[in-house]
């Protein structure tokens, strides 16, 4: 070689074939590489063996970031899942306690006259915001009715007035409610139509 800055080098690989590589302490042959005696020719060779190691590598490393990718995909969509199943789950425990509340709400819409008949539709007035109440804390909402505007997707009618003008829920007949922002049961109501 006729580079300035080999001489050293050049040197190390015509005094002892058994070159230090790396500045571990390790030589060529403990690495199992073995060298031709030509200087040109070894560090051609060990070029050559690093560009490999280092393709290798490279490609070992792009392995790994898609199987760690693939793993986190996993991960999230087992999580997405778990969610599903848990949603649906509590879906069905509320779809079996709607008559339940159905009940209560009729119940309390009777006019009572007696103290007796009055402490008793508190009680079953607070039983209900309590159940209510934990239903919320899972997600359950009740579907806004009288006063708002008819949303078809939330309000189901039974018949509608004819004529111009804004349909607007007059009576709620039965209750909707929604769990997590998806409908469980539209709201049953009536309508009417007010002048723009």
């Amino acid at each position: 070689m006729t580079d300035q800055n080999t001489p050293e080098l050049e040197e190390g690989l015509t005094d002892s074939p058994a070159i230090e590589v790396a500045g571990i302490g390790d030589t060529a042959h403990d690495l199992g590489i073995d060298l031709p005696e030509d200087p040109d020719e070894a560090v051609s060779m060990l070029l050559r063996l690093l560009a490999e190691s280092r393709e290798e590598g490279t490609s070992y490393l792009d392995d790994l970031k898609r199987v760690a990718a693939d793993f986190d995909n996993f991960r999230k969509r087992t999580m997405r899942e778990q969610a599903l199943v848990l949603d649906r789950a509590a879906e069905r425990v509320i779809q079996q306690l709607l008559p339940a509340l159905d009940s209560f709400d009729a119940a309390l819409s009777i006019k009572v006259e007696s103290d007796a008949g009055k402490q008793l539709m508190t009680g079953m007035e607070k039983t209900r915001e309590q159940l209510l109440g934990a239903l919320a804390e899972e997600g359950l909402k009740v579907v806004p009715t009288v006063g708002e505007k008819f949303d078809p997707e939330v309000h189901e009618p039974v018949g509608a007035p004819s004529g111009e003008g804004q349909l607007m829920v007059s009576e709620e007949l039965r209750r909707g409610y929604q769990l997590n922002d998806r409908l469980i049961r539209a709201a049953l109501v009536t309508l009417e139509l007010r002048k723009s």
